[in-house]
């Protein structure tokens, strides 16, 4: 094989090699957010660690030192120390705001089934107050019937007291009358009596007046006919 041939292949693979390493070298990396932070007890890496904090933990700053780049900070669970301020961020990392993101996107994708849910449970509310709407009207017109019924009842009951009291004032007004016809039939009955009392009496007072008198007009005749006879 000619030397010049070889020395093209060679050529040729160096090139391969270097084109392939190049293009591995111009792809994009990111750097890992995962990672702790040294909280200490003092404002320099003389001081010990008390924790180690992973990145996205929230603290409450209480003091600043700007001229040794740490803050005093606290914990949630109420510890104290120091961290330099480069760690500090005014946001959460962004893992945590990514994850806090897929939390929300997973909470609105559940949002439609709940939604559904409850718009079923609603509707079913729903249906149950027309059913109880529907069952007061029926007890509403049925009160309002029997309401009219009383009210008929009462209006009866009122003419049915009028007319007993105009009968009980007929019936005292005829026995008012029957008491008056009695008292008058009384007075008839006794004014009869003394009427009859009165002829019985005259009767009896003209038969003795004629039973006195008639004896003496006969005696009178015979005197009146002895009389003539003798002259």
């Amino acid at each position: 094989m000619p030397k010049a041939h070889l020395r093209w292949r060679a050529l040729a693979l160096t090139g391969l090699i270097a084109f392939a390493t190049s293009s591995q070298a111009q792809e994009t990396r990111y750097v890992t957010d995962q990672y702790e932070f040294n909280l200490r007890s003092g404002e320099s890496t003389r001081y010990k660690i008390i924790r180690q904090l992973p990145s996205g933990t929230p603290l409450t700053v209480l003091s600043v030192n700007k001229n040794s780049g740490y803050a005093r900070v606290r914990t949630e669970n109420g510890l104290t120390g120091y961290i330099l301020l480069r760690y500090l961020q005014d946001k959460p990392a962004a893992r945590d705001e990514l994850e806090e993101m897929r939390t929300r996107l997973a909470e609105l994708q559940q949002e439609p089934d709940k939604l559904a849910a409850r718009l079923s449970a609603l509707q079913a509310s729903y249906e149950r107050l027309e059913d109880n709407a529907a069952q007061l009207k029926r007890e509403k017109q049925d009160l309002e019937a029997e309401l009219a019924e009383i009210r008929n009842a009462a209006a009866n009951a009122v003419e049915i007291d009028r007319e007993r009291r105009e009968l009980q004032e007929r019936v005292s007004n005829l026995l008012l009358q029957v008491d008056q016809l009695e008292h008058r039939n009384l007075e008839l009955s006794n004014q009869t009596k003394q009427q009859w009392f009165m002829i019985g009496g005259g009767v009896l007072g003209g038969g003795i007046l004629l039973g006195l008198v008639l004896p003496n007009l006969r005696l009178r005749r015979r005197r009146s006919s002895w009389g003539g006879s003798a002259l």
